[in-house]
Order: C-alpha cells, then structure tokens, then sequence
C-alpha cells in the first residue's frame, strides 16, 4: 500500500489569522504550510510519518505540495527514507489543481498501481484512532469485494451537518451516499467524514474519470476531495469505519486547540495512531 498526504492548499483563512493577531505569539507561523505546523512534539506531517512506518503496510508516502512550499517539504522529507515530494507547479490560490487534482499529479507522477491511503495535510485524529485497526476492517472490506474502499466517519452535532459531507450507511456498515453540508433536517444521520480514504487500486482509475467528468466545473469542485468520494460511492463499494473525532486546523483557533491537546492531553506520543 501507498499514502499520499494532500498539502498543495495555500492556507489562507490560517495565514490570515496570523496575520491580524496582535500578541507576537504566533508570528513563526507566518508563511508555514499547515502539514507542516509544529503540534506537540513534531510536525502535522511528521505524525503521519512516523504512524504510517510504526503501523506497517505502507511502503511509501507521497506529498503533494505547491511551488511555494516546495522547497520547505523538500527539507522536510530529507529525514526520511521513505517520503517523496512533488510539486503541482502553482504558485498562488487562484491556480490551484484542487485536491482532487493533487491526488491525480500523485497517481500520474508515482505510476501507483496500489491501494492508496490518502489524507489531508490539515487533519489528525483522537488518540484512540488506530492505523492497525483501519488496515484491518480495509482488509475485511477487499474479503467482500476487491472493489472495496474505505472511509471514517466520526458523529458529528445537529448544527453541524451544515460543515461537513455527512454518510449515509445500511447494516452492513456500506455507504449508500454522502450528502455535502445537509441542514440536520434532510438526514437522520450524523456521520461526518474527514479527509481519510483508503482508495483500492481498482478505484484509482476512477480519479481521472472524475476530473475529465468535471472538466468544466469550478475549482470548488474538484479541490475538495469529499467530492470525489460522494461520487465514487455508486460506481464502487465503500465502507465505514468509525473513530471518535478529528482535529481539522483550518483557522489558528483551531490550530491553536490542537497544539494544545498534543501538549497537555496526549498520553503515549510514541505510539499515537498506530
């Protein structure tokens, strides 16, 4: 199995914070990319990094980043053998491929031919998430259907169906769809799901698809990759696997809450999310 880590997004809203505060407190993260924040102990990323190699089974990480923060990944990723970095080329917001794009540079770039493990740059979870336990119920979905993928869901409050793409799942824990920032009227359920897919190898194909599909939309489109998955989810089998919450650093808020958690609430960092 491969991972890619989606990190070609400017940042904007979290650079924009930083800008406007006033205390001094945050002025070294101005022009940071946001995988590459210092939460806790270590960079976002590095978390994924040193996870996905205590867990096993992923062979190679790839990064998708942008000409700004090319060179700062580039450092980055000389700590480790096994994280490989490309660029998609932009240079400002308004160019940007979108993260469906991203994953596409990726899989054209790498020639994968794996299951990808794919993940937003922005995003970490509670410390009961495991990456075993993920690889585990990937496996028992590929015993169904080599077709299979996987995504997370975490329950999520009424007056915040409106943020989130929210699951809708039978009994057999199998999504029937995904419905993009429903009032809490429109669904009963509150499955949230975070940038975190497992994509089989057979899926793959089906990026391209989906961009020469939506060759005409808008960028909004196609740089958030719930899209994707929304419209993966008739065309192949996808299941659920639960986890109890996510950490999305959009805004220095909530970076700031993140941080926090890492440094006052983490029990065992050494074995966090594996």
């Amino acid at each position: 199995m491969k991972a890619v880590i989606l990190a070609a997004g400017y940042g904007t809203r979290l650079q924009r914070d930083v800008a406007a505060d006033r205390s001094g407190s945050f002025a070294h993260l101005a022009g940071v990319a946001k995988p590459l924040l210092p939460v806790g102990r270590r960079e976002l990323a590095s978390h994924w990094v040193r996870a996905l190699r205590a867990a096993g089974g992923v062979d190679e990480i790839y990064v998708v980043t942008n000409e700004v923060y090319q060179e700062a990944f580039q450092l980055w990723s000389s700590s480790f053998s096994n994280v490989r970095v490309v660029s998609d080329g932009t240079r400002h917001n308004e160019e940007r491929l979108g993260a469906v794009g991203g994953l596409h540079l990726v899989l054209q770039h790498f020639l994968v031919q794996d299951h990808l493990l794919v993940v937003g740059g922005d995003t970490l979870f509670r410390e009961d998430f495991s990456l075993v336990e993920v690889m585990e119920s990937f496996r028992a979905a590929q015993q169904r259907s080599e077709d299979s993928c996987l995504v997370l869901s975490y329950v999520c409050r009424d007056e915040e169906t409106q943020k989130y793409g929210i699951l809708e799942v039978d009994e057999d824990q199998r999504v029937v769809c995904m419905k993009e920032k429903p009032s809490p009227s429109e669904t009963s359920s509150r499955r949230a799901c975070p940038c975190f897919y497992v994509l089989s190898k057979k899926s793959l194909p089906l990026v391209d698809t989906f961009l020469k599909d939506k060759k005409d939309a808008a960028i909004e489109e196609k740089d958030a990759p719930g899209n994707f998955v929304s419209w993966l989810i008739p065309r192949k089998p996808v299941y659920v696997h639960r986890v109890s919450g996510r950490f999305d650093v959009g805004s220095l808020a909530s970076y700031v809450e993140c941080d926090r958690y890492f440094k006052e609430k983490l029990q065992n960092d050494d074995a966090y999310m594996v």
